[in-house]
């Protein structure tokens, strides 16, 4: 059985290595950690390329292949580790690299990647649960590990996709700035999962089937959850309240469970399995983070259109949400460098950024920034939250207005959604 599966996995391995494939922009910065003997592994949502990424991080090299998520396996109790890796050298001979797709499917993969990384084999992991990340890896592979997170496209990976460069000149011609805007609006929408981007598909019903095989497959099954209805509309409830302050008590009233414990152990799973992002309150309090209601943001946009309820678009909530996940995507890590804001006078700040200890910038995020009464709002919060936090590097991100507004002797600069994602 094996033996099949190895050499039916080897054909797939160069039927996709022969493709073309839209450049990550994580991949300069990944390239010159190949060579190094830490373990390389790549972590993200389901569906968003990680199996490519790590192809193309070793396309050029001698490497074997094996993925775990495939249906043919038996069970990956049963698979005999040493019949395994028997079958890849017999297929690939004595090569040191090693990749290893959706490797957490497999029951105490730690040890048995700890005692090839001790044989001296380079390994690459790809895996579609954060829990590796932060607790697995943490725990058995410190220090000898690199992690890479995959999230669905940036934009500037949409605008490779659509082989679109945006220039200076470009932007002038009105048709070519009314094109950069459709595709803001696209992604806006649809997301930027890769094969809702680059192929024919209805983003729609791609990511509704999307959303339920993560929900079965890395939630309910994984953690053999009883009530699998309950955590279905726990995060229906998420995705329908994007951007919203949350806490598991009020959460465990609305959606009726018996417990609040409850409620937070369904939403760990549901962000362990990239489905999800929590978002803390800033505070040098720990006590205060804890207490404070979070903010809830999705993995991508067209889940949200997806799988949301919805009588009318709701803009400003889905870019917002666009704004937080592109922020991830640059490297932020949320409830570390990320977090929201509440000055004395109950105004809310978006997002706050950090580095180290220090706040390095405030971002407002609104659709519509031709009302007065808005752009009162937002600058009134960015200038009170600005003195409260001693931050001077004030952003609103309007739908596409761009002007400086003076407050207070304070400088907010009001800059469109295209221009950030492009900067």
């Amino acid at each position: 059985m094996l033996k099949a599966t190895v050499f039916k996995q080897k054909e797939d391995k160069e039927r996709l290595l022969s493709r073309a494939y839209i450049e990550r922009t994580k991949g300069k910065d990944v390239q010159k950690w190949l060579s190094s003997d830490l373990i390389k592994v790549i972590l993200g949502p389901r569906r968003t390329g990680k199996s490519v990424f790590a192809l193309m991080l070793l396309r050029g090299q001698d490497f074997a292949y094996f993925n775990f998520d495939d249906e043919s396996l038996p069970g990956e109790e049963k698979i005999d580790l040493d019949e395994l890796l028997s079958e890849l050298k017999q297929v690939y001979g004595e090569t040191k690299y090693i990749l290893f797709d959706e490797i957490q499917n497999l029951p105490n993969w730690e040890l048995f990647v700890n005692r090839l990384h001790r044989a001296g084999y380079n390994l690459v992991l790809t895996g579609s649960n954060a829990s590796l990340l932060s607790k697995e890896l943490a725990t058995h592979l410190t220090g000898r590990h690199i992690p890479i997170e995959i999230l669905p496209f940036d934009f500037k990976e949409i605008l490779k996709a659509k082989q679109y460069k945006v220039s200076a000149d470009k932007l002038l011609l009105p048709e070519e700035k009314a094109k950069l805007q459709g595709y803001v609006t696209q992604y806006l929408i649809n997301g930027g999962y890769p094969e809702v981007v680059t192929k024919d598909v209805d983003p729609r019903g791609y990511l509704d089937v999307l959303f339920d095989a993560v929900l079965f497959k890395d939630v309910i099954k994984r953690h053999k959850v009883r009530f699998s209805k309950q955590i279905d509309n726990l995060g229906s409830y998420l995705i329908n309240n994007v951007s919203n302050q949350y806490t598991a008590r009020k959460m465990a009233n609305a959606l009726a469970f018996k417990s609040d414990v409850t409620v937070a152990k369904y939403l760990s799973y549901l962000i362990e399995a990239y489905l999800i992002f929590s978002l803390d309150y800033h505070s040098t309090k720990t006590s205060l983070r804890v207490r404070l209601p979070k903010k809830t943001y999705v993995v991508d946009n067209g889940l949200v259109t997806a799988k949301a309820i919805q009588h009318s678009p709701n803009n400003g909530k889905l870019m917002e949400n666009l704004v937080f996940m592109e922020l991830v995507k640059r490297g932020n890590q949320p409830n570390r460098e990320l977090f929201y804001y509440k000055t004395r006078n109950d105004r809310e700040i978006d997002f706050v950024l950090k580095e180290g200890y220090r706040v390095t910038q405030l971002i407002q995020v609104t659709y519509d920034s031709t009302s007065p009464e808005v752009e009162e709002r937002e600058v009134k919060a960015l200038v009170e939250a600005g003195k409260e936090l001693n931050v001077g590097k004030l952003l609103v991100i309007t739908w596409n207005e761009k002007r400086e507004v003076v407050k207070e002797g304070v400088t907010i600069q009001f800059v469109p959604l295209w221009e950030w994602l492009t900067a």
